[in-house]
């Protein structure tokens, strides 16, 4: 734990202060339980007692009274202690994975190539410019009415945003997921059990009279499905496909992607999450990653699967693999797909079980995002586009586009 928290670039002293408050925990618990069995064979002997023994062991049994008392408050008090530095832990790192911050990732493969533009004849467009000319896109009246980084997608656009949800779906439901509507408002526990009130915490918008969370994934809500349940092994995996919006404050972007759709305080996404077995996991999510391509592919998009570095991870997940898809006028890729094996961190904070016979323990979680829209419409848009600003449409994608082979700039 020790090397893994180095590997994250995070404090390697909460290890030591961690086995510090479980030893006063454990030591602090055998106290409390050592003096109740006093008080209770006290108990027994002071009927029998008369007079000045009685007397005495009244006395005494105050005394014993107050000494449990600040036993069992000591108990409490390191209890809470240890819960409280159990969770600023992250996830063990996986040993495979790349140690470095954000640019140390390591990438596994590239799929596809990207279009030469100037082979073709014409410089190509960035997706706010081609989503203005389609009448998709307006940021302005975004801006207007909610402020920076929000948006409308408005006619073509938010057609293009129902095919692209409803392909995603059909891909889920054909893998064998089960869709879900998730509620965009959580409790705290939720939020917490899934690891996004450490690190994650100055991303995430809190509504402060209802204490609830908007959440920033379905990720949060389809983990705290299952919360405090105990799931049958032989039912395994559980899988299901969510569709949300999500809201994220995106803390620390200041000046980043600015322009456009590509990083917004709301959107919306259709994200995978897998109960399975512990045993299980790492398979799991190379079928995680490889329905992610599956996706990026059927839209026809030049992409690459980059290992994350450690430093990178997020607190909940062991290792993480994005697919970046390449966006023409920003000259490099961008991630497109997150999926993430969270063994049993999410599992245990959330106190998820599985029962196999007559033994019980936790399982394992794991995350992927099929589609996140926004981004996705800039990819489809920027890679598609054609020379007069209209944009071909995938094939996979144009049944759930009224069987549209282009759009076409509208009139202004």
């Amino acid at each position: 734990m020790r090397a893994s928290q180095r590997a994250r670039g995070e404090d390697v002293g909460i290890v030591d202060a961690l086995l510090t408050a479980d030893e006063r925990r454990r030591s602090s618990s055998v106290r409390f339980d050592e003096l109740r069995a006093e008080q209770k064979a006290l108990g027994k002997l002071i009927p029998k007692a008369s007079g000045d023994e009685k007397a005495e062991l009244l006395k005494k049994a105050g005394e014993l009274s107050a000494a449990v008392k600040a036993a069992d408050a000591e108990q409490d008090a390191a209890a809470e202690e240890t819960q409280q530095l159990l969770l600023q832990l992250g996830n063990l790192v996986h040993p495979a994975v790349p140690v470095g911050g954000e640019d140390d990732f390591a990438v596994l493969e590239t799929i596809g190539t990207p279009r030469d533009f100037d082979a073709e004849g014409f410089a190509p467009k960035d997706h706010l410019e081609l989503g203005e000319l389609l009448g998709a896109i307006d940021t302005e009246r975004g801006a207007k009415v909610s402020g920076s980084r929000f948006y409308y997608l408005t006619g073509i656009g938010a057609l293009l945003e129902f095919a692209l949800v409803n392909a995603a779906m059909a891909q889920a439901t054909a893998a064998g997921f089960t869709p879900v509507l998730t509620p965009a408002l959580v409790k705290p526990k939720a939020m917490e059990g899934t690891g996004f009130l450490g690190q994650a915490a100055e991303d995430v918008y809190h509504l402060d009279k209802d204490d609830l969370y908007l959440v920033g994934t379905s990720e949060v809500p389809l983990a705290a499905y299952h919360m405090d349940e105990i799931l049958e092994a032989d039912q395994l995996p559980r899988r299901y496909a969510g569709f949300s919006s999500c809201f994220r404050r995106e803390a620390g972007s200041y000046g980043k992607d600015t322009r456009g759709i590509f990083r917004v305080h709301q959107f919306d996404k259709v994200e995978m999450y897998v109960y399975t077995t512990p045993e299980d996991a790492e398979a799991e999510h190379q079928r995680l990653l490889d329905w992610e391509k599956q996706w990026l592919t059927s839209l026809e998009l030049p992409f690459r699967v980059v290992d994350l570095a450690s430093g990178d991870l997020g607190s909940s997940a062991t290792r993480k693999f994005d697919c970046e898809a390449w966006i023409p006028t920003q000259g490099k890729y961008r991630e497109l797909t997150s999926t993430s094996n969270t063994t049993e961190f999410q599992s245990r904070r959330l106190s998820i079980r599985m029962r196999e016979g007559k033994k019980v323990r936790p399982l394992a979680t794991l995350n992927g995002t099929l589609c996140a829209v926004t981004r996705t419409i800039v990819a489809i848009l920027e890679n598609h586009q054609q020379a007069d600003g209209s944009v071909r449409v995938p094939e996979a994608l144009r049944p759930f586009l009224g069987g549209r082979e282009v759009l076409e700039p509208v009139a202004r």
